[in-house]
Formats: structure tokens, C-alpha cells, sequence
């Protein structure tokens, strides 16, 4: 979809070509095209355009106008006065893709502005920007929306007069984006499309295409290592549940990361019903484990070579068949530990338990990070705008932080004490599930942090940024594809 053009504005004759422009302190703004600018300063002396960001103007130039090119539509689109950043430049190209889908533009050549900042940097954000926010899942439209955007973007190209060394940024920034994106699409299958066999076969299919090993543990395997956590969870369910281990390895000497996501498929509650409203977005509940394998994409693609890395999805459903975990049933988890489930649509916890204890004494990793829609606690306490970082290790913790803020998608770290974790003692096993309603995202994090042992771990709870996430250019209504690019991001600068 991205590319670098060897044709200039001048010779143009495509859908769309667009201008980048800076907001002055005084006068009108300015493009890289004077014929352009004279356009601007009408506008803008108007108080219609002054380069505010995401302030956009669109003309449609007469053919064979002097001075303008052979082109169908005109944009510009206005970056602001703040600080020039990667966030701002993806925005910036969110905003593009979507104001060209909604004038119908098919393809487009986006100008480069001269600004005194990190090309690569640039390149990259807006890169990312374009493809996240050109992103629709339209697989189940029978008849296009008169209501919704035009044509999809097909194709978008990038013209700098000097683009030497900045063509890996483009790369990188297009395979983050479109991993992101083969997440927000998993998420928006229906529960009946997206199953845990579903992740399998997806799993299967990157092994085979990127040369990674992958192994599914079946319900009889499950069994068997006794991992009563996703079995118990997935009692009241007809789909059998599936354990999906993908590894991506590098060299033996290099440190080993491994990577766990949630794969709850749909999650009505079990015994312990969801109220109705609303549930159609527990489809979403499988997020975390979405967001590990496309991670897990982007890093094979992008060949990266600092870690080896071991992504471990525990994918079933909770539904409430007459099978179903009852509350107040004790399971034992993989190693060992009793737990007594008081609440069976505390599961999340019960699943992601088996995958952390399991992934970590076969694989012993020097570090671990698990991705889980775990809590509707952490939404009360950081809204729809930070996702939340536990974890016991500082320098983990510092890495993951930088990489979040590098991607646009923030974390926010809540503590993580002894006191939180005597919440969940339970009078007749190890554990319960579930301590108090107060602290809910926390106690779920210390009921994890039960089977991590002393191995380096975090925890991500996107429960309110999987979904409803910050209103951006570039992020759509529904799935955000939330942590792909962050947990890229960390492997991709990981230093030793």
C-alpha cells in the first residue's frame, strides 16, 4: 500500500495530492507550492484555514491551471504548532487516509514538508497513520454504505526530494500498522467466526509462512498437565478449548521473551451471567491474544534479531452450560495451586494462570509480559485512555513505558503490594479468584503474580483501551488493535 514516489508533485496526475503545513505564529501557511500558498492566504484570510492540526483544506484545481499540477484534488492539511512528534505525525496521516476514503480518493501522493526534525521519525509516523487510519472492516456488508466513507484507499505514496535512508522507516512503520490492524480484524469477527480452532490455524499459518514453530495443546493435553484453570473455564462451552504456543527464535545466546495473551473468545460470565446489555462486545475479550500473535507477525516480518520469543495464547470460551464451573468450585491450576472460584466471570485470571506457570517452566524466559481484557476495574480507574501496567520488575516496567509512549498507546503503572494480595486468601484452597470490589485490577494482577514466581513479568490490562480507546484520527469505532505495536516497539529497540 506504501511506497516512495519518483514522480513529483509537478508531474502528478493521480486521485489526490496532499501538502503538509505548519501553523505560523503570524501570516498564512505554507506548502512546498507557491501557487498553492496563494490559495492558503485567500483562505486563511478568510479565517477559514490557519494550519491548525487536522485543520484540512480541499480544492479541486481547473486542468491546466499555470502553476498548479494535473491533479484530480488538492489537500492540506494543517500539523499545528506543538512539538513535531511521531504522535503527531500519525495522527497527521490518520487524518489524511480518512479525509481522502471520504472525498473517494483511491490513491494518493502525500509531499514531504521541510521541517527541521527526524525524517525517519516522520516517515514512520506517518506511515503508521495512513494504514491505521484507512483501516474498515466491511467483510459482512452485503451492499455498500450510502452513509459511510468512499472507496477504500488503495494506495498511498510519499515524495521527498531526498529520500536516502528513510525507506526502512516506511517498512516498519507499515508492518506495525498492518499487524494492528489483522488484530482490529480478528476482534471484529463474530464469536462464531473467530473461535479458539480460529487461532490456531492463524497461528499455524505465520509458522508456515515465517518459519516459526507451533504447537497446539488440545483439551486431552490440557488435561493431562492438569491445567484446571482454561478446562474448568471452558466446561459450559461445545468449542473445545485450544493452548496455541508460536516460537519465534533467533540465536540461543540471545535473551527469551515470552509473550501471553488472553484468548477468551466470548465471554458471557458463565453461572455468573453478564447483564445482557452489552454483551455482544465480548467478542472482544479475545484482544490479548490477538494483539500477541500479530506481534509476534510484525517482529517475524520485520526480521528482528535481539530476542527469541515464545507467544503462548490459551484460547476457549465461557459460556453457562449445564457443565459449566458452578461458584464456590475449587479447580488446581497447572503446578499445583487450589483455587476456589468465587465468581466464574473472574476467568480471565483462571486461563492466563495455566499459560504463565506453563510457559514459564518449559520455556524459563528472562522475562514475561501477558496482554489480557482482564478487569472493568481498570476502566473505573484510568477511563478509556491508559491501558494498566503491572508488574514486579522496574526495568520491565521503565522498557514497556517507553515503548508505549514511542506507539501512542500510554500506560499507566498501579501498584502492586503484599497487602493487595492477601485480599485473594481463601478459607478452603490456595487462592480464590476474586477479592474485594475495590482494587479489582490490582488483586487480579496479584492473583497472576501468584504463578510468575521470580521471573521478570508485567501485566497489561487493555480492558478499557482494547475497545473505545482514545478518539484519534487513526483509531476506528470498536477495536483499536491496542499493544501490537507496543509490544513490537519493545522487541524492536530492546537493548541488552
Amino acid at each position: 500500500m506504501l511506497k516512495f514516489s519518483k514522480i513529483g508533485p509537478k508531474n502528478y496526475a493521480g486521485d489526490l495530492l496532499v501538502y503538509l503545513v505548519r501553523q505560523p505564529g503570524k501570516g498564512s501557511p505554507r506548502s512546498a507550492c507557491g501557487t498553492v500558498d496563494e490559495i492558503i492566504r485567500r483562505v486563511h484570510a478568510l479565517g477559514d484555514f490557519s494550519g491548525k492540526e487536522g485543520e484540512h483544506l480541499l480544492f479541486y484545481p481547473e486542468k491546466g491551471r499555470h502553476g498548479l499540477p494535473d491533479v484530480e484534488r488538492i489537500m492540506v492539511v494543517g500539523l499545528g504548532q506543538e512539538e513535531l512528534s511521531r504522535e503527531l505525525f500519525r495522527k497527521a496521516g490518520g487524518s489524511i487516509a480518512s479525509l481522502a476514503m471520504k472525498s473517494k480518493a483511491q490513491e494518493l501522493l502525500l509531499v514531504l514538508p521541510d521541517l527541521v526534525c527526524d525524517m525517519a521519525e516522520m516517515v514512520e509516523g506517518l506511515s503508521e497513520g495512513l494504514v491505521l487510519g484507512a483501516y474498515r472492516f466491511r467483510r459482512y456488508k452485503s451492499k455498500k454504505d450510502p452513509e459511510g466513507s468512499g472507496e477504500m484507499l488503495q494506495q498511498a505514496a510519499l515524495y521527498a526530494a531526498d529520500s536516502r535512508g528513510v525507506g526502512k522507516a516506511l517498512l516498519l512503520g507499515e508492518i506495525a500498522a498492518q499487524a494492528a490492524c489483522l488484530a482490529r480484524d480478528m476482534a471484529n469477527e463474530p464469536a462464531s467466526h473467530w473461535t479458539p480452532a480460529h487461532f490456531s490455524e492463524y497461528a499455524r499459518h505465520l509458522a508456515a509462512i515465517h518459519g516459526m514453530r507451533c504447537t497446539i495443546l488440545d483439551q486431552a493435553r490440557m488435561q493431562k498437565l492438569g491445567m484446571g484453570g482454561i478446562i474448568g473455564v471452558n466446561q459450559g462451552s461445545a468449542q473445545p478449548p485450544e493452548m496455541i504456543i508460536l516460537e519465534y527464535a533467533v540465536k540461543p545466546s540471545a535473551p527469551t521473551l515470552l509473550l501471553v495473551g488472553k484468548g477468551l473468545t466470548f465471554d458471557s460470565g458463565g453461572i455468573s451471567l453478564k447483564p445482557s446489555a452489552g454483551m455482544e462486545e465480548m467478542k472482544y475479550d479475545m484482544c490479548g491474544g490477538a494483539a500477541v500473535l500479530c506481534a509476534m507477525q510484525a517482529v517475524a516480518q520485520a526480521k528482528l534479531k535481539r530476542l527469541n520469543l515464545v507467544a503462548i495464547v490459551p484460547a476457549t470460551e465461557n459460556l453457562p452450560g449445564p457443565a459449566a464451573l458452578k461458584p464456590g468450585d475449587v479447580i488446581i491450576q497447572y503446578g499445583g495451586k487450589t483455587v476456589e472460584v468465587v465468581n466464574t466471570d473472574a476467568e480471565g485470571r483462571l486461563i492466563l494462570a495455566d499459560a504463565l506457570a506453563y510457559g514459564i517452566k518449559k520455556y524459563k524466559p528472562d522475562m514475561v509480559i501477558d496482554v489480557a481484557t482482564l478487569t472493568g476495574a481498570v476502566i473505573i480507574g484510568l477511563g478509556h485512555h491508559r491501558t494498566g501496567l503491572l508488574a514486579n520488575d522496574d526495568e520491565l516496567c521503565a522498557r514497556l513505558l517507553a515503548a508505549g509512549e514511542r506507539s501512542g498507546e500510554p500506560l499507566w503503572r498501579l501498584p502492586l503490594d503484599q497487602e493487595y494480595s492477601k485480599q485473594l486468601r481463601s478459607e478452603i484452597a490456595d487462592l480464590k479468584n476474586v477479592g474485594k470490589k475495590d482494587g479489582g485490577a490490582i488483586t487480579a494482577a496479584a492473583f497472576l503474580k501468584e504463578f510468575v514466581g521470580e521471573t521478570p513479568w508485567a501485566h497489561l490490562d487493555i480492558a478499557g483501551t482494547a475497545w473505545d480507546f482514545t478518539e484519534k484520527s487513526y483509531i476506528p469505532k470498536g477495536p483499536s488493535g491496542i499493544a501490537v505495536r507496543t509490544l513490537f516497539n519493545f522487541v524492536r529497540n530492546w537493548k541488552g
